[in-house]
């Protein structure tokens, strides 16, 4: 079925139901909510048959309980439709995040940020927070591309030395400084379903979630300095005009925390003067701002080539969150509308009073799911009935921070995940010596997370 020619132009379609989305956020039609309503469904059962098997399972298990529950409410089944298009401000968001994917890649500041990694260093100790800040960086604006590019640059650069090596060395560096960097880019879909979820402010989240990120950064830098400092590394290409390269690099780098800095500024102040929430703030604004970034850099034409690509290409294979999202959507709504809760609160008021073990047990369901290959976004779903009676009774930052942490932490260990795969095959590692690796660096992050989280409380 996803080989069929129509499957080619759902962009069409997706877009339509977003922009609609959009528009109804404004003006506020009770006619154009029931349309999103109709339209919603209609997406959910286009996008389904194309839904990898897992999102399947995850997707048919919150209908299936969530429609249980809206039965047992005793509602009108006509307001189903209205029910499932509460999360379209996620998916709206991810149909836009490719755009400023495409304007980072129209300035190649991914080929330049890595040709960094090359440069005047003597051995993989020195490479290690290398690697991983530039990764970090990356991540921030690319998101999942920016790891293999990584992995690209090094394969090549530290084909030399033993596989085992390589691997290992690829493996920790390049996924921990991409995931520290989800942890607080406003790109990333996780930090938005976890503000959703919990109501919590981007701003007030953010000082403490670069803190967590900067403190493990460095942290996990000077791991890698010590453990790899002894292993040489010997670098061929330095040429008589490094020092111009340098001053390059230097200004490109400049330019991308700027942008990103100024982006930050941008979504807290436009949030506040016109009262848009964090997502909505986030959508409206990356076309624009990719836009105008490309215009000062005289690189409009190759964002727009590469952006409508990207976009068009991504757009075309939203099948699994649409499925993931739109069922999230029944399951949260109904869970919140019955009784299930009250048997829910009974047993949490047996760990009431030790808080911070109820926040590490949140912590690491999240790594306990991910080994399934359970997406952190599904796991949220399924803490929903947790969540929800805990924002009454603790801080909503603090559980925000959890959530976020807890998903954040799953990118580096999660075995059945997308960037744990995908860094399996371009490594020809298995999956589980990956997670095994990261492990450690997992449940650091989410004891980071968790004592932040108890401090604020």
């Amino acid at each position: 079925m996803k080989q069929h020619k129509i499957f080619s132009y759902l962009y069409v379609f997706y877009s339509l139901v977003f922009l609609i989305y959009l528009i109804n956020v404004f003006i506020g039609s009770e006619i154009l909510n029931g349309l999103l309503g109709i339209l919603t469904i209609i997406m959910l059962v286009i996008s389904f048959p194309a839904a990898s098997g897992l999102f399947k399972i995850l997707g048919s298990a919150f209908l299936a309980i969530g429609g249980y529950l809206f039965y047992t409410t005793g509602q009108s089944i006509l307001i189903i439709p209205q029910l499932l298009t509460s999360n379209l401000s996620l998916l709206t968001l991810l149909a836009m995040l490719p755009w400023m994917n495409s304007v980072v890649q129209s300035g190649r500041f991914d080929r330049s940020l890595n040709q960094l990694i090359k440069v005047n260093v003597s051995d993989l100790g020195k490479l290690y927070p290398r690697s991983s800040v530039t990764t970090h960086t990356l991540a921030a604006f690319l998101n999942l591309p920016a790891a293999t590019i990584s992995q690209d640059v090094l394969k090549t650069n530290l084909a030399p030395l033993g596989k085992k090596l390589q691997n290992s060395f690829i493996s920790t560096a390049t996924l921990r400084g991409y995931s520290l960097a989800l942890l607080w880019s406003p790109l990333e879909i996780t930090l938005a379903v976890s503000i959703v979820t919990t109501g919590v402010d981007y701003v007030s989240l953010l000082p403490w979630l670069l803190l967590i990120a900067i403190v493990s950064l460095v942290l996990d830098s000077m791991w890698g300095r010590f453990h790899y400092k002894k292993y040489a590394y010997g670098n061929s290409e330095v040429s008589r005009t490094q020092a111009i390269n340098v001053r390059n690099l230097t200004r490109k780098v400049i330019q991308l925390v700027v942008s990103l800095a100024l982006f930050l500024t941008l979504v807290v102040l436009l949030g506040n003067i016109f009262k848009l929430n964090f997502t909505l703030t986030v959508t409206l604004l990356i076309l624009p701002f990719a836009f105008v970034w490309s215009l000062l850099m005289k690189r409009s034409r190759s964002f727009w080539t590469i952006g409508w690509n990207t976009w068009k290409t991504k757009t075309n294979n939203m099948q699994n969150f649409i499925v993931l999202f739109i069922s999230l959507s029944l399951f949260s709504h109904t869970l919140n509308d019955t009784s299930f809760l009250d048997f829910i609160q009974k047993p949490l008021s047996l760990v009431s009073d030790y808080p911070f073990i109820l926040l590490f047990l949140l912590q690491a369901s999240f790594v306990f799911f991910s080994m399934f290959g359970v997406h952190p976004i599904a796991t949220v779903g399924i803490l929903t009935g947790i969540i929800t009676p805990l924002l009454e009774i603790m801080n909503p930052v603090s559980i925000a921070i959890v959530l976020i942490t807890g998903s954040v932490a799953t990118f580096t260990v999660g075995t059945y995940g997308l960037l744990v795969t995908l860094t399996s095959i371009s490594l020809e590692e298995s999956p589980y010596r990956i997670t095994l690796k990261n492990m450690p660096f997992a449940l650091f992050i989410g004891l980071v997370g968790t004592l932040v989280a108890y401090f604020l409380l």
